[in-house]
């Protein structure tokens, strides 16, 4: 990969993942709300702020995918906790699909997206807290498996604000307790980083958790 546009550059998962990138030396067309966040980036020649707008069609998505000439995209935007469920609606399925839809319009195939944990199961739904979050994440990860694309879905745990360990869990998909498979964000911006080159990935879905295995070497 040489490129990418990562849409929710701003989040805290964002924020850790665009140094990895440039790390890699892979350019960062990041999406913002507001330009004037840049500034909690530091400086380089590899990342490229862009103002993306998550309510708009796919078709203006996809000329803004096209200009940027990217070759993957990464989608790690999120309503955030303070906000409704009209909020989760728009942003964690709607805003997702039509980044989809856009992926295929621009003739992008790689799409990376950050799922959760507990989503793709019903029964844990009602345990969780969440329910209308993980009912987003259930259907933009359902839509995103029955499209064309080179996807791959991570479904971390309860996300937490330490330091990175380097390592994970990979865990099976019936292992559904948020709490107990809580992770760093920096670890799954670590993941991101790790895998988007990577083919064997591709059309896979992850559940993961704090663990032992080395990221480098777990995928």
């Amino acid at each position: 990969m040489t490129a990418t546009f990562l849409i929710g550059a701003h989040g805290q998962i964002g924020q850790q993942l665009v140094p990895k990138l440039i790390n890699k030396g892979i350019t960062v067309h990041a999406g913002l709300r507001d330009l004037n966040q840049v500034t909690d980036f530091s400086e380089s020649s590899l990342l490229l702020p862009e103002l993306f707008d998550l309510t708009v069609l796919p078709e203006t998505m996809a000329e803004q995918f096209k200009a940027a000439k990217v070759d993957s995209i990464i989608f790690s935007a999120g309503s955030g906790g303070n906000t409704g469920d009209d909020a989760t609606l728009i942003i964690d399925l709607d805003s997702a699909v039509k980044a989809m839809e856009a992926a295929q319009l621009a003739g992008i195939k790689r799409f990376i997206l950050v799922s959760s944990a507990a989503s793709n199961d019903r029964s844990a739904w009602d345990k969780t807290g969440i329910k209308p979050y993980m009912i987003a994440k259930y259907y933009a990860d359902k839509i995103l498996t029955q499209s064309p694309l080179d996807y791959t879905i991570l479904r971390p745990g309860a996300l937490l604000n330490q330091p990175a360990t380097g390592h994970i869990a990979r865990v099976t998909d019936k292992q559904t307790d948020l709490g107990q498979l809580a992770i760093s964000r920096q670890d799954v911006a670590e993941v991101i980083a790790t895998i988007i080159d990577m083919p064997t990935t591709y059309r896979r879905a992850y559940t993961l958790g704090s663990g032992s295995q080395l990221i480098a070497t777990a995928f």
